[in-house]
């Protein structure tokens, strides 16, 4: 990407909220590196020098790349163009149009001022090179009309919260995640979704979890019960006023291209300020998938799907857009706000050892504890658990029975419990359930 525009037009600041500060190649900035200051002209030649080497660095090992200078000169503009079309990158122009007397005013403002002259001929070239650009062949020219003082804005506040919570733990240790199965919402959806994400902020749960199925399981519920699609769900809580952590437990590999589910997950973490996380699984259930047309492999195949979605995942997460051997470019924006935590659930042993070894924690349940802490002993893998208590909303233990089985989870080492409620209904009953999560 190559920013054109006179000086004071704004190309820095619009590169700045936009893109991570490595992938921005600055003249001035070089200026900067190599002389006495960012507008040091005498360090110009030095500074460019560097910035082509800079560039064809990046561009080799298949980076984003934004280069912010001048771009008037149509000659350094082409051989970017040239160098991105070699590299097999796609390449994009970025050409500010900002008032002439809103540069002239900024230009003014800087400690050392552009000669006023010398301004003048960079608003005369920049006012007619708009056909120039189009005539290139770039892949695209983005214009910003009328780039003022609003395009130096921070970007507009994705929904929910901007920044994560502060991490909810009980009196034990314990995160709490509500994991949600059944959906009894009869003719408001989307108003029991929002009372149920509501209730478990209010009560003090960390996070909220769909489950991904395509069919309602036998084990939940009937088979023409509503199972909303997950992903799509979890959009319409991002924009929720809550804390909760937001995600899937667990997505089967054989539903959606490994690709596709980073992408869902990136945006889900934008949207939500880092609150996204992504439950994965190897997938069980044969009659889902013969339903609706998807691959059902053995379970061998399957888990060697589940090694090959979490580097996938991972790479499309990673900074830039270099090529990996499983993809020609990790094109991915935007770009996830924090790390995305992979929980990998599953108890057999060849699932174990793949979380040990590439998950950021492993799910089992209760009873199998014991195995999975072996498994992941000596990492930084968590292990969690699915619970679902007995007696169903109202538990057929006491409170402080409830207390005693879960600290003696987490004196074992446990991090998270996602809870389920069996016979979930509607926000009281996740209120109900407040005493066990202090």
């Amino acid at each position: 990407m190559v920013l054109v525009g006179p000086s004071g037009a704004g190309k820095s600041t619009w590169a700045a909220s936009r893109f991570r500060a490595e992938e921005v190649v600055s003249s001035d900035a070089l200026r900067g590196v190599v002389g006495s200051g960012p507008h040091d002209l005498d360090a110009s030649a030095d500074a460019f020098d560097l910035l082509e080497r800079i560039v064809a660095a990046r561009l080799g090992r298949g980076l984003t790349t934004v280069v912010d200078t001048l771009g008037l000169d149509e000659a350094r503009r082409t051989a970017w163009l040239a160098a991105a079309r070699a590299a097999s990158l796609p390449a994009v122009v970025v050409l500010l149009d900002t008032p002439p007397e809103l540069c002239r005013a900024r230009n003014r403002e800087r400690e050392r001022p552009v000669p006023a002259q010398v301004i003048t001929g960079q608003l005369r070239k920049a006012a007619t090179i708009g056909t120039v650009l189009d005539l290139e062949g770039w892949d695209a020219v983005h214009r910003v009309e009328h780039a003022g003082r609003e395009s130096e804005r921070a970007p507009e506040r994705p929904l929910g919260l901007t920044t994560r919570p502060t991490e909810r733990r009980s009196s034990q240790g314990l995160r709490f995640v509500l994991q949600v199965g059944r959906f009894p919402w009869g003719e408001e959806p989307a108003a029991w979704l929002a009372g149920i994400a509501t209730a478990a902020d209010q009560a003090g749960f960390a996070g909220l979890a769909l489950m991904d199925h395509l069919i309602q399981i036998p084990q939940v519920g009937r088979a023409w019960e509503p199972i909303p699609e997950p992903w799509v769900t979890l959009g319409l809580l991002a924009g929720l006023d809550t804390g909760l952590e937001l995600g899937t437990l667990v997505t089967p590999v054989t539903f959606r291209s490994p690709g596709v589910t980073a992408k869902a997950a990136a945006t889900l973490d934008v949207l939500t300020g880092g609150r996204a996380f992504v439950g994965l699984g190897a997938g069980w259930w044969g009659r889902e998938h013969a339903a609706y047309g998807l691959p059902f492999p053995p379970a061998r195949e399957r888990l060697d799907l589940v090694e090959s979605a979490i580097a996938t995942m991972r790479d499309l997460w990673a900074p830039g857009t270099k090529g990996t051997d499983r993809l020609p470019e990790t094109t991915c924006y935007p770009r996830p706000v924090h790390p995305i935590p992979i929980v990998l659930g599953g108890s057999g042993e060849r699932t174990l050892r793949i979380g040990a070894r590439l998950a950021d924690a492993v799910n089992v349940r209760t009873e199998q504890v014991d195995r999975a802490l072996a498994a992941v002993a000596g990492t930084d893998v968590k292990v969690t658990v699915l619970d679902v208590p007995p007696g169903g909303r109202q538990f057929a233990d006491p409170p402080p029975r409830q207390l005693d089985r879960y600290g003696a989870l987490a004196d074992l080492g446990v991090d998270t419990v996602f809870l389920a409620i069996s016979d979930l209904r509607g926000p009281d009953d996740v209120a109900g359930v407040a005493a066990i999560l202090t």
